[in-house]
């Protein structure tokens, strides 16, 4: 009974941002099982010295994970709209002794990153929670530098959590966003079973946004 109960308020938690349980529940080793979050990272082929934002960092599953890829001459941005989650990965990097994350309390159609820009954004089962998500990634491109990435994981619908929540996205309407975002393609993994993983590239010259929304807010 127990087991089930747990089961039932996760997503209940999840979703109404239960604070320190909710954050507890989501770094649970657990998730290890089917989120693969090594296979995830090599599969990046981050660099040491790479800029990374982590956007909608949560409770920090990947950020901290990130930040021992990209090393101590690296970055690794949290990015969220949520204080509390981000003062939470804060406490943590401090803790931990982590010098190379950063928090960056986000605007809801603005990741706010910095002006230098970003080697990579990754996002995981954050890209169905976004408004707008074509403008949303088409104006984000002025954060990435020459040749950066975006890879996208959000859940596929193969659960009965994200069916039943619709917290999930199509793999081709990700596709299909993003592709009128300005973007290609890059690379297709398959090894998560919850989970589309796609990472993708600028495919306009300059990475110029094509309506510059946040110049012009």
């Amino acid at each position: 009974m127990f087991h089930w109960t747990i089961i039932v308020a996760l997503p209940l938690l999840v979703c109404a941002g239960c604070g320190s349980l909710s954050r507890t529940l989501m770094n649970s080793p657990w998730r290890a099982r089917w989120q693969q979050p090594e296979a995830v990272i090599r599969s990046l082929s981050i660099q040491p010295g790479d800029q990374v934002a982590d956007l909608g960092a949560g409770g920090g599953y990947f950020t901290f994970r990130l930040a021992e890829v990209v090393g101590p001459t690296g970055k690794v941005y949290a990015v969220d709209v949520d204080k509390g989650s981000l003062d939470y990965i804060a406490r943590r990097a401090k803790e931990l002794g982590y010098t190379n994350v950063e928090t960056i309390l986000a605007k809801y159609d603005d990741p706010l990153l910095p002006a230098g820009g970003v080697d990579l954004i990754f996002t995981c089962d954050t890209y169905h929670h976004l408004e707008d998500r074509t403008d949303y990634f088409d104006s984000a491109a002025r954060y990435l530098r020459p040749g950066g990435r975006i890879a996208i994981i959000d859940l596929n619908g193969n659960s009965w959590f994200a069916k039943l929540f619709g917290h999930w996205t199509p793999k081709d309407t990700i596709r299909s966003e993003m592709g009128a975002a300005g973007y290609q393609l890059n690379s297709d993994f398959d090894f998560l079973s919850r989970q589309n993983f796609q990472v993708f590239v600028l495919n306009r010259r300059g990475g110029q946004s094509r309506t510059s929304t946040f110049e012009t807010r």
